[in-house]
């Protein structure tokens, strides 16, 4: 793509990139659990007695955090503020989860377009109050690779099985974008991509939106290396990865979550020696502990000194 068909939000993100490294912000979800918010509050009034069909087992909705931007959104707005004063450029909507494929799970599919559109609005309104002149602040939709994979079987016993199929993804995606640039969104951003075939299906989906809407907005892609091997977990390495989805011509290529920042340099290395675009990094802080309060044995200090 030419400069000339940037867009302007692109534009405007590509000259702040020349020019100095600009900070995302961090984690929602264990930001959420912070707030100890009980299954009560998950559901709010609205949700209060929303139940599972007859004849399911009980539905608990506690955990669900896309439902917290339509129960509890002065949690999701306090967040993104805390974020943006701590100095982020960029704030994700909290949207990881909303798109039917993963709501459904709640047997919430029907509200996936409205989270997402009420997503983007808290962190637009976010932005907005924080955003001066010689520091804007920016929106990213996030697109989250929802818990069903195209790639591999559900079922060890059954390799040729699938639970979703590519379809069925680009039509949540695409209602998904859709949803998030209603909201305000200024940056599209598929992320914790394990499945490079859910990646496809979303890209797909955006440059569909990109055609009937005729709007464009940067992209972003964040990766995640599940192991050691260096691969994500449909197989591929870093350099295949990217070699897969650089049509889409991001604004950014990365890698987030599963290893934390000492692990994942080398990958990211050699991204930055591979890609013709900016490249993205936001790792864990450190790999997993579950008998940490936080989940991770890094702290802040630790984490910021590493990256």
């Amino acid at each position: 793509m030419s400069q000339t068909n940037y867009s302007a939000t692109e534009k405007v993100l590509r000259d702040l990139l020349a020019q100095r490294i600009l900070i995302l912000d961090g984690a929602m979800g264990t930001m959420i659990q912070q707030y100890k918010l009980s299954e009560a509050d998950y559901r709010g009034t609205r949700f209060a007695d929303f139940a599972a069909p007859a004849g399911q087992r009980e539905l608990f909705v506690k955990g669900n955090n896309e439902l917290l931007t339509l129960t509890q959104p002065q949690v999701i707005q306090e967040i993104h503020e805390k974020y943006l004063a701590a100095g982020a450029d960029i704030i994700e909507t909290n949207t990881f989860g909303a798109t039917t494929v993963a709501q459904d799970d709640y047997h919430m599919g029907q509200l996936a377009y409205e989270m997402n559109v009420e997503a983007a609005k808290l962190a637009k309104a976010a932005c907005l109050k924080y955003s001066t002149p010689d520091k804007p602040r920016f929106v990213a939709g996030a697109l989250g690779p929802t818990p069903k994979t195209a790639s591999i079987s559900p079922d060890v016993n059954d390799p040729a099985a699938r639970n979703v199929n590519f379809d069925q993804l680009v039509a949540a995606y695409l209602e998904q974008a859709r949803g998030l640039v209603a909201g305000g969104a200024d940056i599209l951003m598929v992320e914790t991509i394990f499945d490079t075939l859910n990646c496809k299906a979303a890209l797909f989906a955006i440059d569909t939106f990109f055609a009937e809407s005729g709007l464009r907005l940067p992209i972003m892609l964040s990766g995640t290396v599940t192991d050691a091997s260096g691969r994500i977990l449909s197989g591929q390495t870093v350099t295949a990865f990217w070699h897969s989805v650089r049509h889409a011509k991001p604004l950014t290529i990365g890698l987030n979550c599963a290893l934390g920042a000492t692990l994942m340099r080398p990958y990211v290395e050699e991204l930055s020696k591979i890609a013709d675009t900016f490249v993205c990094i936001y790792p864990n802080a450190g790999l997993p502990n579950p008998m940490s309060d936080t989940g991770f044995d890094e702290t802040p200090d630790i984490t910021s000194s590493l990256v």
